[in-house]
């Protein structure tokens, strides 16, 4: 395919956003951001003027987002691809988290993202074109104690972008739900949401956890400037893939999964076909 001319990304301040901007606005491209203050709004466009183009929007702000997609396609053109990048992580024992936490989790990182999708499609099915990259996780694969409420999340969105994609095929709308693992971004650090500590029973399991998560934000071994140009060579792609994981650790992490899963459902198999008839 022809590579899109304009991309609008979710969450442009930091992170993959950020990365992502940056990196398709150095090959040439529009790149339309959103962020959620007029502060980091001046700071995206002073990127790259008139090519990067920043619109403040709070993605859980669910009834301005047709508003401000309208806005975008009637005074900067249409949005060849859609990046659902905003979102963040919650860390907390689910037994001591409060669903308010789970609410604001899956409010960001599952509602915020397919109220976007929602208002961007109908212009994308009307052109017969269109690409949308859902930012997930390898914890939309795989669990880890003390995540629950956004592996939730992320196994949510992955489930969605996959029906998605078959949804929308036969209009030439292609939908990929990216996974990356463990990155050099703000996640485990400043953009974490987490839960205080109450009951100390899970002590021994969360607390060494918690710790060593803190201890290597920073450190991890992805690259987010590699994890963005992986991102702009799926867009370019003709036959992009439905799930693409970014870092090798979260390639061992799934082939895992997907190794132990077999297994079990092998031993499980005799009870399982045993509810036929």
């Amino acid at each position: 395919m022809t590579f899109p001319t304009s991309l609008c990304i979710t969450g442009v301040s930091s992170g993959f956003g950020r990365a992502l901007a940056q990196e398709a606005l150095q090959a040439g491209h529009r790149v339309v951001g959103t962020v959620r203050s007029t502060d980091a709004q001046q700071d995206f466009e002073r990127l790259a003027p008139g090519q990067a183009i920043g619109r403040v929007l709070d993605v859980t702000d669910f009834d301005a987002i047709d508003g401000v997609v309208a806005n975008i396609e009637a005074t900067v053109g249409p949005i060849d691809v859609l990046v659902n990048n905003a979102g963040y992580g919650h860390e907390g024992v689910l037994e001591e988290s409060p669903l308010t936490e789970m609410r604001r989790q899956f409010d960001v990182n599952v509602f915020g993202a397919v109220a976007m999708t929602k208002a961007v499609l109908p212009h994308m099915r009307q052109r017969r074109r269109g690409h949308i990259l859902n930012i997930t996780s390898m914890g939309g694969f795989i669990t880890m104690p003390g995540i629950a409420y956004y592996c939730g999340s992320k196994f949510a969105l992955e489930g969605i972008s996959e029906a998605l994609g078959k949804e929308v095929k036969p209009f030439g709308i292609h939908v990929t739900a990216v996974a990356p693992g463990s990155f050099r971004t703000d996640w485990a650090g400043r953009s974490m949401a987490r839960t205080a500590r109450s009951i100390p029973d899970y002590d021994a399991l969360f607390d060494p956890i918690r710790a060593a998560r803190t201890e290597k934000s920073g450190k991890q071994l992805g690259d987010p400037a590699k994890a963005a140009r992986a991102m702009l060579a799926v867009i370019a792609s003709d036959a992009p893939p439905a799930h693409l994981l970014l870092g090798s650790d979260a390639l061992t992490l799934v082939r895992d999964k997907m190794s132990a899963l077999a297994q079990e459902l092998q031993a499980w198999e005799a009870v399982t076909r045993s509810t036929d008839g």
